[in-house]
């Protein structure tokens, strides 16, 4: 196994405008290449930029990104749109404990009442705990875990470097106390592997728990650099199930037939336990309502 490498890197920009909108149309993306080591992981394909193939063991800093986003955000143009913060790669990856880019890029979006949207693997989020409490009493912030088992053994194998799920959840919990849209996002969603009635009984389970706003699902897909990957993945450690996932993945997505009863599953357990498949909800009810209702917060 390589040693890790970590180099910093200048950036031109720091916000990457998206072609879409909904529900944000820009990313912020602080580190390039990521640590969690996820067997699925879709952004495998980004080091090419790079001209790099080692996505989880060459981890490039962008080392003057909050003097471009204070720059943007202070910029007459900049509306508070949405941001969504590590699209990409994990802003709370392991690194982060090093290089602390977080609470300065929070107290930035506190500084110029940004919203934003973060996503994580990590309960190193809980860090930055009372920014992001701060910034949920001036404006929009959404804070989700990604969890896609709650068994450890394969949640070890398929996110070799991600924190324990139990942690995630309870960081859930801790946000929950806050301002901040919770949610869960059981993405992706492993056929054969996570999609059992069990695992998704108890993911829903733990939500409910936590009191998160929404869980959302998401299916796998498998394009590009992460196919083969993904497969060879299965192949060394569930060759069990390696002829049927190459039968369902004969594009870069699980038919129709397959999708039809995984949703059924996911839908009604998440009815069993109350939970809305909505995130939009909160940010209609956070971000549209009136500016004085922050007031005093």
């Amino acid at each position: 196994m390589p040693e890790r490498q970590y180099i910093p890197v200048d950036c031109s920009s720091a916000l990457n405008k998206l072609k879409r909108k909904v529900p944000y149309e820009w990313d912020l993306n602080i580190y390039r290449g990521c640590e969690h080591g996820c067997k699925y992981c879709y952004a495998i394909y980004s080091h090419d930029y790079l001209k790099d193939g080692a996505f989880f063991d060459r981890v490039y800093v962008k080392q003057n990104i909050l003097e471009h986003l204070e720059k943007e955000l202070r910029s007459p143009s900049w509306k508070r749109d949405i941001v969504n913060i590590g699209g990409v790669t994990d802003s709370y990856q392991p690194i982060e404990q090093e290089y602390q880019l977080m609470p300065e890029i929070l107290k930035l979006l506190i500084k110029y009442k940004t919203p934003a949207i973060i996503s994580t693997k990590s309960d190193l989020i809980l860090r930055d705990y009372d920014l992001i409490d701060r910034l949920s009493r001036i404006t929009y912030i959404n804070v989700a875990a990604t969890v896609t088992t709650m068994d450890e053994s394969v949640r070890q194998q398929l996110e070799p470097n991600g924190c324990e799920s139990v942690k995630r959840f309870a960081m859930l919990k801790e946000f929950r106390k806050t301002n901040a849209s919770v949610g869960l996002h059981v993405m992706p969603i492993v056929p054969y592997l996570t999609d059992t009635e069990e695992n998704i009984d108890s993911l829903f389970a733990c939500a409910k728990d936590s009191n998160v706003h929404y869980a959302l699902p998401g299916t796998l897909y498998l394009r590009g650099k992460t196919r083969p990957y993904f497969l060879e993945f299965i192949k060394t450690d569930y060759p069990q199930i390696y002829e049927q996932m190459c039968e369902l993945y004969k594009k870069g997505g699980a038919g129709k037939e397959y999708k039809d009863v995984l949703y059924e599953r996911v839908n009604r357990l998440r009815k069993k336990y109350n939970l809305s498949g909505s995130y939009t909800i909160a940010i209609k009810e956070k971000m549209y309502r009136e500016p004085d209702l922050f007031s005093g917060m």
